[in-house]
C-alpha cells in the first residue's frame, strides 16, 4: 500500500530546492534528517501554510523552520489495521515505512482511505469545521464513498487541506446517527483527481477519520461490507 522509496534531505536545505524536488520527484513528503535523532517531514501544505501565507521568501527559509514534528514510523510488515490505529492515535496524515530501521516508503492516510475498498452511496450529512461549533458553521453534505477508514464528501463548503471537521450522519438500516471527527485530506496526486466526483457546485474532499471508537468502526465497516456491490454483480 504505501510509495515505494523516501527521498530524505539535510534541514539546511532552502524551501525553494525543496518544492523543486518535490514537484520533481511527485512525493507526498520528503523527509528531513536534521540530526541523527531529529527528523521531520516537509509536505505542499508545510510550503503553503508556513511560507507563502506569510508572505515569506523560500529562498530564504531552510526547511528546518517549516518541517512538521514528530514524525511516525511502522515497520514494513505491520498490518494496514496498526497503520490505521496509529494514524488515528496521532492525527498524523503520512507515516514513514521503515524495514530493519531504514526508511523504505510512504504511506499516506489517502493510502489507508483509498485501501478498504469503498462503498458508493448518497448518504445527507452536514458537515462543520471543529471549534466553531455554531449551528450556522455547518453545511450541508453528501456522503458519497465510505469506509471504515475515511470518506468522500460533496459540500459547498470551503475545506483546506489540513482543516479539522466533524461529520453528523445516519446510515440506512442503522438507527443510532453518527458524529465523526476527521481531517481533509491534501491533493498532491494528480492521477487521483481524475476519479473525484464532485461538480463546480458541489466539490468533494477526501477526509480521514480521526478518533473514531472501536465500536463506531465496526459499525461502518460491517454496513459498508454489506452494501458494497459482490463480485456478481458487477458481470
Amino acid at each position: 500500500m504505501m510509495t515505494p522509496g523516501v527521498v530524505q534531505i539535510p534541514g539546511d536545505v532552502t524551501v525553494t530546492e525543496a518544492a523543486s524536488l518535490l514537484e520533481r520527484e511527485q512525493m507526498p513528503c520528503l523527509l528531513v534528517k536534521d540530526t541523527d535523532l531529529h527528523f521531520g517531514l516537509m509536505t505542499p501544505s508545510d510550503i503553503v501554510k508556513k511560507v507563502v501565507a506569510l508572505g515569506l521568501a523560500p529562498d530564504d527559509i531552510e526547511v528546518r523552520a517549516i518541517m512538521s514534528r514528530p514524525v511516525h514510523f511502522i515497520e514494513h510488515d505491520r498490518a494496514a489495521d496498526e497503520a490505521t490505529s496509529l494514524m488515528m492515535s496521532s492525527g498524523a496524515p503520512i507515516l514513514i515505512v521503515t524495514k530493519q530501521e531504514q526508511p523504505v516508503g510512504v504511506l499516506t492516510a489517502r493510502d489507508l482511505v483509498l485501501s478498504p475498498k469503498r462503498c458508493h452511496t448518497r448518504v445527507p450529512a452536514t458537515i462543520g469545521v471543529m471549534g466553531t461549533g455554531a449551528p450556522e458553521a455547518q453545511h450541508q453534505a453528501v456522503i458519497v464513498q465510505l469506509s471504515h477508514v475515511g470518506a468522500m464528501v460533496q459540500t459547498p463548503a470551503v475545506l483546506p487541506p489540513g482543516t479539522r471537521v466533524f461529520l453528523n450522519f445516519s446510515l440506512p438500516e442503522l438507527a443510532a446517527p453518527l458524529t465523526v471527527t476527521g481531517t481533509v485530506l491534501e491533493d498532491y496526486d494528480p492521477l487521483y483527481e481524475s476519479g473525484k466526483t464532485g461538480t463546480v457546485e458541489n466539490p468533494s474532499v477526501d477526509i480521514q477519520f480521526t478518533g473514531l471508537s472501536p465500536a463506531d468502526q465496526s459499525r461502518i465497516k460491517a454496513w459498508v461490507l454489506q452494501n458494497s456491490p459482490k463480485s456478481t454483480d458487477l458481470a
